[in-house]
């Protein structure tokens, strides 16, 4: 077949308030070229440090979210996007009043094993 539709995104189980939905790569199809995914991070949320091994390309639907690389601070806003390529040292987090929809694609797919998250 030469295309797929995805009617069911994969909910990534989390324990942190932030919604994710995979519609693509290896947690929805098992497959790893790349992934995209539907994100909702609370306001207050964030996440530790991590060096990926995929490029990461964020684009804001609403509201806003911050992203520390390599010593960095960046804000993005709505209709906004940035890529972070490999090997950077990020952090994510929506310290903001709001929650923050955005969609991610990861190059290759996202994975457990190739994030090199920090200990906290």
């Amino acid at each position: 077949m030469s295309y797929r539709i995805q009617k069911q995104p994969f909910v990534v189980p989390t324990t942190d308030g932030k919604l994710i939905e995979e519609h693509f790569g290896f947690a929805s199809i098992n497959e790893g070229d790349f992934s995209i995914a539907h994100m909702i991070a609370p306001p207050g949320w964030s996440e530790p440090f991590q060096t990926p091994e995929f490029d990461e390309v964020t684009y804001i639907i609403r509201g806003k979210k911050q992203f520390e690389v390599d010593g960095e601070i960046v804000i993005l806003q709505e209709k906004q996007s940035i890529i972070i390529k490999k090997g950077s040292r990020v952090r994510y987090s929506n310290p903001f009043e709001v929650k923050c929809e955005y969609l991610s694609v990861c190059i290759p797919a996202f994975s457990i094993e190739k994030v090199n998250r920090e200990k906290v």
